[in-house]
């Protein structure tokens, strides 16, 4: 999820709270007072600044490694010169291959909240656009994701023929990557909505 620790609320206790089965997340929240190290003080902050932390963030903070590098990256990506709502497709495509339901519904409250309609979400979450540039630079970012090792020079030649600048093309690897590391953390640590009412093919 690029730049969001919005996840539901304030951290939990050791024992975790619920996944949608019932069962335990498989990682427990910690509260700041619970966490070690580095991480004990940037939950600490954050809690103090905004009254909590959301649960992926608090469940990070097992490790101050983790936590801090989620943190840098995902201020960083605020910064990128992508536009919010194109980032926000890029985002929407990344998670749906992912398949992390969290950052899924987090991600289309997003993109609303950019402007999008549930047209231009549904397309993204199909890895496209109507616009070509926007599809050709989806196209890259999945690839990034999907098969790395099969990027080569037409991939950058052809997005520069659509008008994307180096930088952009570079920040697309820094957006794919945020996704990647929220997804996946989500993913094992059983942070998962109850009733993922986004998650069925429209």
């Amino acid at each position: 999820m690029q730049g969001t620790t919005t996840q539901d609320g304030a951290a939990q206790g050791e024992q975790g709270v619920s996944r949608g089965d019932g069962a335990p997340r498989r990682l427990a929240a910690l509260r700041p007072e619970q966490a070690t190290g580095k991480a004990r003080e940037l939950l600490a902050d954050i809690v103090e600044r905004h009254g909590s932390a959301g649960e992926m963030v608090s469940t990070m903070a097992h490790s101050p490694a983790v936590l801090e590098g989620y943190l840098n990256l995902s201020r960083a990506t605020k910064r990128v010169k992508i536009p919010r709502a194109l980032s926000e497709k890029i985002s929407l495509a990344v998670q749906e291959w992912i398949g992390c339901g969290t950052c899924r519904q987090a991600h289309i409250e997003a993109a609303r909240a950019a402007g999008l309609h549930d047209s231009d979400i549904e397309l993204a979450r199909q890895g496209t656009s109507t616009d070509a540039r926007e599809a050709a630079l989806i196209a890259v970012a999945l690839k990034v994701l999907v098969e790395p090792s099969a990027l080569g020079d037409q991939d950058v030649a052809e997005l520069r023929e659509h008008g994307w600048s180096d930088r952009i093309i570079a920040e697309v690897v820094a957006v794919v990557t945020l996704n990647m590391l929220t997804g996946a953390f989500n993913l094992l640590a059983g942070i998962q909505p109850a009733d993922d009412e986004n998650g069925e093919d429209t």
